[in-house]
Protein backbone atom coordinates (compact mmCIF):
# COMPACT_ATOMS: atom_id res chain seq x y z
CA UNK A 1 0.00 0.00 0.00
CA UNK A 2 3.04 2.57 0.80
CA UNK A 3 4.10 1.34 -2.76
CA UNK A 4 1.29 2.52 -4.67
CA UNK A 5 1.37 6.23 -2.38
CA UNK A 6 4.35 6.40 -3.01
CA UNK A 7 4.31 5.85 -6.70
CA UNK A 8 1.14 7.90 -6.90
CA UNK A 9 2.59 11.01 -5.71
CA UNK A 10 5.74 10.57 -7.78
CA UNK A 11 3.60 10.34 -10.87
CA UNK A 12 1.46 13.63 -9.73
CA UNK A 13 5.27 15.28 -8.80
CA UNK A 14 5.97 14.86 -12.56
CA UNK A 15 3.07 16.04 -13.85
CA UNK A 16 3.58 19.16 -12.00
CA UNK A 17 7.26 19.22 -13.08
CA UNK A 18 5.92 18.96 -16.54
CA UNK A 19 3.12 21.55 -16.96
CA UNK A 20 5.85 24.13 -14.88
CA UNK A 21 8.41 23.33 -17.68
CA UNK A 22 6.01 24.11 -20.48
CA UNK A 23 5.06 26.73 -19.07
CA UNK A 24 8.35 28.13 -18.84
CA UNK A 25 8.81 27.41 -22.46
CA UNK A 26 5.65 29.04 -23.20
CA UNK A 27 7.17 32.51 -21.42
CA UNK A 28 10.18 32.07 -23.00
CA UNK A 29 8.61 31.65 -26.48
CA UNK A 30 6.52 34.59 -25.72
CA UNK A 31 9.62 36.52 -24.79
CA UNK A 32 11.75 35.56 -27.90
CA UNK A 33 9.08 36.60 -30.02
CA UNK A 34 8.31 40.00 -28.82
CA UNK A 35 12.21 40.45 -28.35
CA UNK A 36 12.35 39.35 -32.18
CA UNK A 37 9.45 41.87 -32.57
CA UNK A 38 10.86 44.77 -31.76
CA UNK A 39 14.35 44.17 -33.65
CA UNK A 40 12.06 44.15 -36.84
CA UNK A 41 10.29 47.42 -36.00
CA UNK A 42 11.76 50.39 -38.01
CA UNK A 43 12.72 53.47 -37.35
CA UNK A 44 10.81 55.02 -40.21
CA UNK A 45 7.52 54.56 -42.95
CA UNK A 46 10.16 54.82 -45.41
CA UNK A 47 13.34 56.09 -46.16
CA UNK A 48 13.55 60.08 -47.15
CA UNK A 49 15.36 60.05 -50.07
CA UNK A 50 12.50 57.34 -51.04
CA UNK A 51 9.89 60.18 -50.52
CA UNK A 52 7.56 61.95 -53.05
CA UNK A 53 9.32 65.14 -52.58
CA UNK A 54 12.64 63.64 -53.01
CA UNK A 55 11.25 61.43 -56.07
CA UNK A 56 10.30 64.64 -57.96
CA UNK A 57 13.27 66.40 -57.94
CA UNK A 58 15.83 63.89 -58.58
CA UNK A 59 13.86 60.57 -60.13
CA UNK A 60 13.88 59.69 -63.69
CA UNK A 61 10.46 60.03 -64.54
CA UNK A 62 9.88 63.74 -63.83
CA UNK A 63 13.15 64.64 -64.71
CA UNK A 64 15.20 62.91 -67.23
CA UNK A 65 11.99 61.60 -69.18
CA UNK A 66 10.77 64.79 -69.52
CA UNK A 67 13.80 66.21 -70.40
CA UNK A 68 13.94 63.53 -73.24
CA UNK A 69 10.82 63.95 -74.35
CA UNK A 70 11.35 68.15 -74.83
CA UNK A 71 14.91 67.62 -76.61
CA UNK A 72 15.72 63.96 -77.72
CA UNK A 73 12.77 61.90 -78.93
CA UNK A 74 15.24 59.24 -80.44
CA UNK A 75 16.86 58.89 -77.54
CA UNK A 76 13.42 58.53 -75.43
CA UNK A 77 12.69 56.20 -78.08
CA UNK A 78 16.02 54.12 -77.31
CA UNK A 79 15.36 54.84 -73.05
CA UNK A 80 11.70 53.34 -73.75
CA UNK A 81 11.91 50.54 -76.38
CA UNK A 82 8.64 53.35 -78.23
CA UNK A 83 8.38 56.50 -79.00
CA UNK A 84 6.65 58.92 -77.11
CA UNK A 85 3.44 58.84 -79.00
CA UNK A 86 3.34 55.13 -78.17
CA UNK A 87 4.34 55.43 -74.76
CA UNK A 88 0.93 57.99 -74.33
CA UNK A 89 -1.41 55.79 -76.09
CA UNK A 90 -0.68 52.64 -73.76
CA UNK A 91 -0.45 55.27 -70.56
CA UNK A 92 -3.74 55.96 -71.59
CA UNK A 93 -5.56 52.72 -72.35
CA UNK A 94 -4.06 51.53 -69.10
CA UNK A 95 -4.52 54.18 -66.81
CA UNK A 96 -7.88 53.04 -65.73
CA UNK A 97 -6.60 49.25 -64.67
CA UNK A 98 -3.39 50.81 -62.44
CA UNK A 99 -4.89 54.09 -60.76
CA UNK A 100 -4.81 53.33 -57.45
CA UNK A 101 -7.00 56.14 -54.81
CA UNK A 102 -5.11 58.69 -52.93
CA UNK A 103 -5.61 58.29 -49.29
CA UNK A 104 -4.21 60.44 -46.20
CA UNK A 105 -2.08 57.35 -45.39
CA UNK A 106 0.45 57.92 -48.44
CA UNK A 107 -0.11 59.40 -51.81
CA UNK A 108 -0.18 56.88 -54.59
CA UNK A 109 2.05 56.81 -57.51
CA UNK A 110 1.15 58.01 -61.01
CA UNK A 111 0.06 55.58 -63.84
CA UNK A 112 2.71 57.16 -66.40
CA UNK A 113 5.20 56.25 -63.08
CA UNK A 114 4.32 52.64 -62.84
CA UNK A 115 3.99 52.54 -66.68
CA UNK A 116 7.61 53.91 -67.38
CA UNK A 117 9.10 51.64 -64.61
CA UNK A 118 7.65 48.07 -66.02
CA UNK A 119 8.97 49.41 -69.39
CA UNK A 120 12.36 50.58 -68.58
CA UNK A 121 12.62 46.94 -66.55
CA UNK A 122 11.37 45.13 -69.72
CA UNK A 123 13.40 46.95 -71.95
CA UNK A 124 16.91 46.60 -69.51
CA UNK A 125 16.54 44.02 -67.27
CA UNK A 126 17.83 45.42 -64.20
CA UNK A 127 17.31 44.00 -60.82
CA UNK A 128 14.67 45.60 -58.71
CA UNK A 129 17.15 46.67 -55.54
CA UNK A 130 19.22 48.68 -58.66
CA UNK A 131 16.07 50.32 -60.40
CA UNK A 132 14.99 51.84 -56.84
CA UNK A 133 18.22 54.29 -56.69
CA UNK A 134 17.55 56.14 -59.65
CA UNK A 135 13.29 55.49 -59.95
CA UNK A 136 13.20 56.67 -56.12
CA UNK A 137 10.99 53.62 -55.03
CA UNK A 138 11.59 50.93 -53.07
CA UNK A 139 12.73 47.38 -54.65
CA UNK A 140 9.34 45.88 -53.15
CA UNK A 141 7.04 48.51 -54.45
CA UNK A 142 8.64 48.12 -58.31
CA UNK A 143 8.34 44.47 -57.80
CA UNK A 144 4.37 44.63 -57.17
CA UNK A 145 4.13 47.52 -60.09
CA UNK A 146 5.89 45.68 -62.49
CA UNK A 147 3.25 42.60 -62.19
CA UNK A 148 0.56 45.08 -61.79
CA UNK A 149 1.21 46.86 -65.28
CA UNK A 150 2.01 43.58 -67.30
CA UNK A 151 -1.69 42.30 -65.94
CA UNK A 152 -3.21 45.73 -67.32
CA UNK A 153 -0.86 45.61 -70.71
CA UNK A 154 -2.39 41.55 -71.46
CA UNK A 155 -5.66 42.63 -70.38
CA UNK A 156 -5.97 46.05 -72.99
CA UNK A 157 -4.21 44.21 -75.62
CA UNK A 158 -3.70 40.54 -76.09
CA UNK A 159 -7.19 39.76 -77.73
CA UNK A 160 -6.85 43.04 -80.21
CA UNK A 161 -3.27 42.29 -80.92
CA UNK A 162 -2.43 38.87 -80.43
CA UNK A 163 -5.37 36.80 -81.75
CA UNK A 164 -5.32 32.88 -82.92
CA UNK A 165 -6.98 33.53 -86.47
CA UNK A 166 -10.25 31.86 -86.40
CA UNK A 167 -11.55 32.13 -89.84
CA UNK A 168 -10.74 30.75 -93.32
CA UNK A 169 -9.69 34.44 -94.74
CA UNK A 170 -7.29 35.14 -92.17
CA UNK A 171 -5.30 31.78 -92.37
CA UNK A 172 -5.55 32.48 -95.86
CA UNK A 173 -3.65 36.23 -95.46
CA UNK A 174 -1.24 33.80 -93.65
CA UNK A 175 -1.11 31.41 -95.80
CA UNK A 176 -0.47 34.03 -99.09
CA UNK A 177 2.27 36.00 -97.04
CA UNK A 178 4.70 32.65 -96.43
CA UNK A 179 4.00 32.33 -100.21
CA UNK A 180 4.67 35.90 -101.35
CA UNK A 181 7.73 37.23 -98.88
CA UNK A 182 9.40 32.92 -98.30
CA UNK A 183 8.19 31.19 -101.58
CA UNK A 184 6.74 28.83 -99.53
CA UNK A 185 3.14 27.18 -100.21
CA UNK A 186 0.67 26.15 -97.59
CA UNK A 187 2.51 27.52 -94.43
CA UNK A 188 0.55 27.93 -91.42
CA UNK A 189 2.97 30.10 -89.62
CA UNK A 190 6.75 28.68 -88.06
CA UNK A 191 7.15 26.67 -84.93
CA UNK A 192 9.75 26.75 -82.72
CA UNK A 193 11.06 27.37 -78.78
CA UNK A 194 13.17 29.50 -77.24
CA UNK A 195 14.29 29.29 -73.49
CA UNK A 196 14.30 31.71 -70.98
CA UNK A 197 16.87 31.75 -68.76
CA UNK A 198 15.94 32.23 -64.65
CA UNK A 199 16.91 31.10 -61.23
CA UNK A 200 15.92 27.50 -60.22
CA UNK A 201 12.47 28.05 -58.86
CA UNK A 202 11.97 26.99 -55.28
CA UNK A 203 11.23 22.93 -54.77
CA UNK A 204 11.42 22.17 -58.55
CA UNK A 205 14.44 19.86 -58.56
CA UNK A 206 15.77 19.62 -61.87
CA UNK A 207 12.49 20.00 -63.65
CA UNK A 208 13.40 23.33 -65.05
CA UNK A 209 17.33 22.51 -65.95
CA UNK A 210 17.83 21.96 -69.63
CA UNK A 211 19.95 20.59 -72.08
CA UNK A 212 22.22 23.64 -72.02
CA UNK A 213 22.97 23.28 -68.16
CA UNK A 214 21.49 26.27 -67.29
CA UNK A 215 17.56 26.60 -65.62
CA UNK A 216 15.41 28.44 -67.61
CA UNK A 217 11.62 28.52 -68.82
CA UNK A 218 10.21 27.83 -72.21
CA UNK A 219 7.97 30.17 -74.67
CA UNK A 220 6.72 27.99 -77.72
CA UNK A 221 5.60 30.15 -80.22
CA UNK A 222 4.31 30.33 -83.95
CA UNK A 223 4.85 32.94 -85.88
CA UNK A 224 3.84 34.47 -89.18
CA UNK A 225 5.50 35.65 -92.03
CA UNK A 226 5.54 39.08 -90.74
CA UNK A 227 7.65 38.19 -87.79
CA UNK A 228 4.45 38.80 -85.42
CA UNK A 229 3.45 36.05 -83.15
CA UNK A 230 0.05 34.16 -83.99
CA UNK A 231 0.28 31.97 -80.71
CA UNK A 232 2.12 31.07 -77.73
CA UNK A 233 2.83 29.05 -74.81
CA UNK A 234 5.02 30.36 -72.39
CA UNK A 235 5.82 28.70 -68.59
CA UNK A 236 7.39 25.18 -70.05
CA UNK A 237 9.40 23.48 -67.79
CA UNK A 238 13.66 23.56 -69.02
CA UNK A 239 13.93 20.37 -68.82
CA UNK A 240 10.98 19.54 -71.26
CA UNK A 241 11.71 19.31 -74.86
CA UNK A 242 9.82 21.78 -77.79
CA UNK A 243 8.42 18.51 -78.84
CA UNK A 244 7.05 17.34 -75.50
CA UNK A 245 5.69 20.83 -74.86
CA UNK A 246 4.13 21.16 -78.53
CA UNK A 247 2.54 17.43 -77.85
CA UNK A 248 0.68 18.69 -74.74
CA UNK A 249 0.16 21.77 -75.95
CA UNK A 250 -3.93 23.03 -77.11
CA UNK A 251 -3.17 24.04 -80.46
CA UNK A 252 -2.11 21.05 -81.40
CA UNK A 253 -5.10 19.45 -79.64
CA UNK A 254 -7.44 22.02 -81.99
CA UNK A 255 -5.21 21.17 -84.86
CA UNK A 256 -5.97 17.93 -84.85
CA UNK A 257 -9.19 18.15 -83.69
CA UNK A 258 -9.91 20.54 -87.06
CA UNK A 259 -11.12 23.29 -84.88
CA UNK A 260 -9.34 25.83 -86.46
CA UNK A 261 -11.32 26.47 -89.68
CA UNK A 262 -8.03 26.16 -92.04
CA UNK A 263 -8.93 26.14 -95.33
CA UNK A 264 -9.83 23.24 -97.71
CA UNK A 265 -6.72 21.04 -99.06
CA UNK A 266 -5.87 22.49 -102.70
CA UNK A 267 -3.11 22.07 -104.72
CA UNK A 268 0.41 23.13 -104.57
CA UNK A 269 1.53 25.55 -107.65
CA UNK A 270 1.95 23.67 -110.80
CA UNK A 271 0.60 20.52 -109.42
CA UNK A 272 -3.02 19.08 -109.33
CA UNK A 273 -3.13 17.07 -106.02
CA UNK A 274 -4.83 18.20 -103.10
CA UNK A 275 -2.43 18.95 -100.36
CA UNK A 276 -3.20 20.40 -97.17
CA UNK A 277 -1.98 23.17 -94.93
CA UNK A 278 0.26 22.86 -92.40
CA UNK A 279 3.32 24.22 -89.54
CA UNK A 280 6.97 24.17 -90.22
CA UNK A 281 9.45 23.09 -87.62
CA UNK A 282 13.01 21.81 -87.10
CA UNK A 283 13.65 18.50 -86.15
CA UNK A 284 12.62 18.46 -82.85
CA UNK A 285 9.05 17.94 -83.82
CA UNK A 286 7.29 14.77 -85.63
CA UNK A 287 6.73 14.73 -88.89
CA UNK A 288 2.39 14.98 -89.39
CA UNK A 289 0.38 15.74 -92.37
CA UNK A 290 0.05 19.68 -90.65
CA UNK A 291 4.21 19.66 -89.68
CA UNK A 292 6.19 19.46 -92.02
CA UNK A 293 10.15 19.39 -90.68
CA UNK A 294 13.37 18.96 -93.42
CA UNK A 295 15.01 16.33 -94.03
CA UNK A 296 17.51 14.62 -91.73
CA UNK A 297 19.39 11.79 -93.26
CA UNK A 298 22.87 13.30 -93.96
CA UNK A 299 23.25 11.95 -97.82
CA UNK A 300 20.32 13.78 -99.81
CA UNK A 301 19.62 14.34 -102.90
CA UNK A 302 19.67 17.56 -105.12
CA UNK A 303 15.56 17.87 -104.85
CA UNK A 304 15.62 17.25 -100.45
CA UNK A 305 18.58 19.64 -100.29
CA UNK A 306 16.70 22.21 -102.32
CA UNK A 307 13.24 21.68 -100.16
CA UNK A 308 15.42 21.45 -97.27
CA UNK A 309 16.80 25.42 -97.98
CA UNK A 310 13.05 26.86 -98.81
CA UNK A 311 11.88 25.31 -95.55
CA UNK A 312 14.79 26.37 -93.59
CA UNK A 313 14.27 29.67 -95.14
CA UNK A 314 10.98 30.06 -94.70
CA UNK A 315 11.23 28.79 -90.91
CA UNK A 316 14.00 31.38 -90.13
CA UNK A 317 10.81 34.09 -89.47
CA UNK A 318 10.84 32.35 -85.52
CA UNK A 319 14.26 32.76 -85.17
CA UNK A 320 14.08 35.93 -86.17
CA UNK A 321 11.12 36.78 -84.19
CA UNK A 322 13.22 35.93 -81.22
CA UNK A 323 15.63 38.01 -81.71
CA UNK A 324 14.32 41.12 -82.38
CA UNK A 325 11.89 40.51 -79.29
CA UNK A 326 14.94 39.36 -76.67
CA UNK A 327 17.40 42.76 -78.58
CA UNK A 328 14.13 44.85 -77.58
CA UNK A 329 13.00 43.59 -74.52
CA UNK A 330 16.95 42.51 -72.90
CA UNK A 331 14.80 41.54 -69.62
CA UNK A 332 14.38 38.21 -71.69
CA UNK A 333 18.17 37.65 -72.38
CA UNK A 334 19.06 38.49 -68.60
CA UNK A 335 18.70 35.46 -66.15
CA UNK A 336 15.20 36.56 -64.53
CA UNK A 337 15.30 36.44 -60.83
CA UNK A 338 11.47 36.08 -60.79
CA UNK A 339 8.53 33.57 -59.74
CA UNK A 340 7.63 31.40 -62.39
CA UNK A 341 4.19 32.93 -63.10
CA UNK A 342 5.68 36.40 -63.38
CA UNK A 343 7.99 34.90 -65.64
CA UNK A 344 5.12 34.07 -67.73
CA UNK A 345 3.21 37.60 -67.08
CA UNK A 346 6.76 39.32 -68.60
CA UNK A 347 6.99 37.15 -71.39
CA UNK A 348 3.71 37.30 -72.41
CA UNK A 349 3.87 41.06 -72.20
CA UNK A 350 6.61 41.44 -74.13
CA UNK A 351 4.77 39.16 -77.01
CA UNK A 352 1.96 42.03 -76.84
CA UNK A 353 3.83 44.73 -76.92
CA UNK A 354 6.27 43.29 -79.86
CA UNK A 355 3.18 42.55 -81.66
CA UNK A 356 1.39 46.05 -80.99
CA UNK A 357 4.53 48.10 -82.08
CA UNK A 358 7.03 46.33 -83.72
CA UNK A 359 6.78 47.91 -87.52
CA UNK A 360 5.60 45.93 -90.10
CA UNK A 361 6.99 45.03 -93.54
CA UNK A 362 4.33 45.50 -95.12
CA UNK A 363 3.62 49.07 -94.53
Amino acid sequence: MECRVRARLQYQAAVIQARIDLLDANVDIVAYENRRRRRRLRRWLSKVWLGPERRRMFGLYDQLMMELRREDQRSFTNFMRMPPEMFDEILERVSPRITKQYTRYRTSLDPGMKLAVTLRHLASGSKYSNMRFAWRIPHNTISVIVREVCRAIIDEYVDEVMPLPTTAADWKRILDGFLEKWNFPHTSGALDGKHIASKCPPSSGSTYFNYKKYYSIVLLALVDYDCKFIWADIGGRGAASDAQLWNESDLKAATEDEELDLPDPEPLPHDTQDVPFFYIGDDAFGLKTYMQKPYSHRVLSHDERIFNYRLSRARRVVENAFGILANRFQVLMSTMQHHPSTIRLIGTTCLVLHNQFCPSRDR
